[in-house]
């Protein structure tokens, strides 16, 4: 099962070279004494108007703040910062304490042993973004949601439950560290999985320390996706900026699982409401997530209509362009895999007036086209309803959606639940 995340950004690892920067000043200077159109419209976003010729240090200044940086010194000060810690992470590691890195995904535990990390690296990658959350003890919880993965993406529920058993039962297996460090982004997917770790951490109360490596931003990165997408001299810089889990902290993940769980939404909107203090980006991954809730007007989760709207300006296209479409430009909290994607359109090709069409199912799904019906036009319209044009229920954590049974809709724009009648 993939949940790999991809960027746009053309420095999309973050690392910056220096001269690489000092090159691309100089040729942007050149292009424009030359009159280039596009030079000049670039520096036109970051500089005043003015008669006098530019310099080197104003090409200097545009290309810093295309970086994301307010000057030529801050973007250099960064690198600078990026080499110093490079070079202290290979020489001191992370060995003064017997350490467990705790990741959603195997994706940086490579560049983590590149960079210098000899630590030991669990990953815990339960999507609770999707399928059904219940507060249940941990064995019954993996049990649950290894009979919902192996049915969704075609595992068999044994090797389902093998997965499961070696990262939950892991969780128990926690005397041997002096520190735990948390690696984790800002989207719903992380940031589920990070609740539920801080509360069964508060529940186990080990006497190692536990730490946060949380990220919503990499200066360098336009378009930031997720931590996986970081070269191993950024996770190198990151390491000193690991906070301590405080006692809130723990508490609001305990708080937010809690609330993720119930069979209504209202606990979690109220949560949302409420702020969530000690770690702000909870409160926009949790918001994010009750917006796939069907909407109030068009009955949809946010993720599907964004993909009809993508067919509806641009298709047809291939599953895959739809998936690349909305990771790196519609989405506005990207948090889905390739198969979680996939596994989410199922409902809108099937039912008795599906949304969207495939005409040739024979290629691997990435390169099949998709095309929006005329429902799926009806839906977008405001003509149609997409909840009851769904081919099948779904969970939102402990929240059942059923197509012709009363349920929960969400109002994202208000922050307002609706409870439908069948």
């Amino acid at each position: 099962m993939s949940t790999s995340k991809t960027s746009r950004s053309p420095v999309s690892h973050g690392r910056l070279n220096l001269e690489q920067q000092r090159k691309r000043a100089k040729e942007l200077l050149k292009a424009l004494n030359a009159g280039n159109p596009s030079a000049l419209q670039r520096v036109s976003l970051h500089l005043p108007a003015r008669s006098q010729a530019l310099r080197l240090a104003d090409a200097q200044l545009v290309i810093a703040r295309e970086a994301g940086f307010a000057s030529w010194p801050r973007l250099k000060s960064h690198i600078d910062s990026l080499e110093h810690a490079g070079r202290r992470m290979l020489r001191d590691g992370d060995q003064d304490l017997r350490t467990l890195h705790i990741r959603c995904g195997s994706d940086i535990q490579h560049n983590l042993k590149t960079a210098g990390f000899s630590g030991d690296f669990l990953e815990f990658s339960d999507p609770f973004c999707i399928g059904p959350l219940s507060a249940s003890e941990p064995e019954t919880l993996l049990r649950q949601r290894a009979v919902f993965l192996a049915e969704t993406f075609d595992l068999t529920l044994a090797d389902a439950l093998a997965r499961q058993q070696q990262s939950y039962r892991r969780l128990q297996q926690l005397d041997d560290y002096q520190r735990f460090v948390l690696w984790f982004e800002h989207d719903s997917y992380d940031q589920l999985i990070l609740a539920y770790l801080l509360q069964r951490l508060q529940q186990l109360r080990p006497s190692a320390q536990i730490e946060l490596i949380a990220v919503d931003q990499i200066p360098g990165v336009q378009r930031f996706i997720g931590i996986g997408q970081l070269a191993p001299d950024v996770l190198s810089w990151l390491w000193p900026r690991r906070q301590p889990v405080s006692e809130a902290l723990l508490e609001l993940g305990s708080q937010a699982w809690q609330a993720l769980t119930e069979q209504s939404p209202e606990a979690l909107l109220q949560l949302i409401k409420n702020g969530t203090p000690a770690l702000p980006m909870l409160g926009k991954a949790l918001h994010r997530h009750l917006q796939q809730l069907p909407d109030e007007q068009h009955g949809l989760g946010l993720t599907e209509y964004l993909s009809l709207q993508i067919l509806q300006q641009q298709g047809p296209l291939t599953a895959g362009q739809v998936f690349r479409e909305l990771m790196l430009h519609q989405e506005p909290l990207p948090y889905l895999g390739d198969l979680m994607f996939w596994w989410l359109l199922q409902p809108l090709l099937s039912g008795a007036t599906p949304l969207l069409q495939i005409d040739d199912p024979a290629p691997a799904w990435p390169q099949r086209l998709i095309r929006l019906t005329a429902q799926g036009e009806a839906v977008l319209a405001a003509k149609a309803d997409g909840f009851a044009a769904r081919g099948t229920p779904y969970w939102v954590g402990g929240v059942q959606l059923i197509p012709g049974a009363a349920h929960w809709r969400y109002d994202a724009e208000r922050q307002q639940l609706h409870y439908h009648s069948a």
